[in-house]
């Protein structure tokens, strides 16, 4: 149960960010929508050690397919937010199964063509409105009570419920034998092999579920904004996120959130500082994190600890 404990502190952010900053509830949820993201990449990327820039991909996926569904069939939030997981679970297993044979340098590349032979397909499909975008989403309450608002106070506690149902499936999954299995994967897949453990399947079940991860964030963006664009395949989206796990710190669920967290904020205050070259003060704070705490953020007590003097 100890593991279970960092969620009421979750909860109580959520419920702080709600009370705390009312008119940037729609900066928070898109803050919790891509803490979603890089949590699908922190089960790809720092648990298997799965390298990829391409999880855009499966976040695209997610956000047309929501979009579309709430355009063409119904406008009911819980089964367009389904089907977003789904497509992107989909797309993961049936591209995971041929990306799952290749590595480094070549595993990128394809992660990479990938996201870019998707987008090019949604540019030219007229079904989702080219480079213009998917218009016209207009959706229906949750549950047929809680109604999307101009404030964005139904779309926050939406998001944040979800995020918080990840974090939870996460931990759980995390602990199990078959995420012990993924992290072993990571550290030696030659001696996975070795004690007969099926390296390649595993890989492609963990690429599965992080692409259902990856669609839902997707989906949520697609749901709450009632807007997709070209944008949601993106490769500065997925390398945005790789720079957001570093921050936080791989393999670590609440280093995924704290990195999102340090990031968007810094982006968006750096942003309206200068628009232009808000880069570099990412690049500073990126620079500090791989020379001071090449664990990311979250073990910086550690490293503190280590230069004062005390034990780790």
């Amino acid at each position: 149960m100890m593991r279970f404990l960092p969620v009421p502190l979750l909860m109580a952010a959520a419920v702080f960010t709600y009370f705390a900053f009312p008119y940037d509830l729609g900066f928070a949820t898109r803050v919790v929508i891509i803490m979603l993201l890089v949590l699908s990449l922190d089960l790809i990327l720092g648990v298997a050690g799965i390298v990829t820039l391409g999880q855009a991909a499966m976040y695209g996926m997610g956000a047309y397919a929501a979009g579309l569904y709430a355009v063409y069939v119904t406008a009911e939030p819980l089964s367009g937010l389904l089907l977003g997981c789904i497509a992107g679970a989909l797309i993961a297993w049936a591209s995971g199964l041929m990306l799952m044979r290749a590595h480094g340098l070549t595993l990128i590349m394809l992660t990479i063509a990938l996201a870019q032979l998707l987008q090019e397909i949604a540019n030219k499909a007229s079904i989702t409105g080219g480079a213009d975008g998917l218009r016209g989403i207009r959706m229906d309450p949750i549950l047929g009570v809680f109604e999307f608002d101009f404030i964005g106070q139904t779309g926050f506690i939406f998001a944040s419920s979800v995020l918080i149902l990840v974090v939870i499936f996460l931990i759980v999954l995390y602990g199990s034998p078959f995420g012990l299995m993924g992290r072993g994967i990571n550290e030696s897949p030659e001696r996975m092999r070795a004690i007969g453990a099926p390296v390649r399947q595993r890989l492609v079940i963990i690429y599965t579920i992080g692409g259902g991860i990856a669609g839902l964030a997707g989906a949520l963006s697609a749901q709450i904004t009632e807007l997709v664009s070209l944008e949601v395949f993106a490769f500065a989206l997925s390398a945005e996120a790789v720079i957001m796990l570093i921050l936080g710190g791989m393999g670590r669920i609440y280093g995924a959130l704290l990195g999102t967290l340090i990031f968007m904020v810094v982006h968006h205050k750096a942003a309206a500082i200068d628009p232009f070259n808000w880069l570099f003060f990412i690049g500073v704070l990126l620079l500090g994190v791989v020379f001071f705490a090449p664990k990311g953020f979250f073990s910086m007590p550690t490293v503190l600890r280590r230069l004062l003097g005390g034990k780790p």
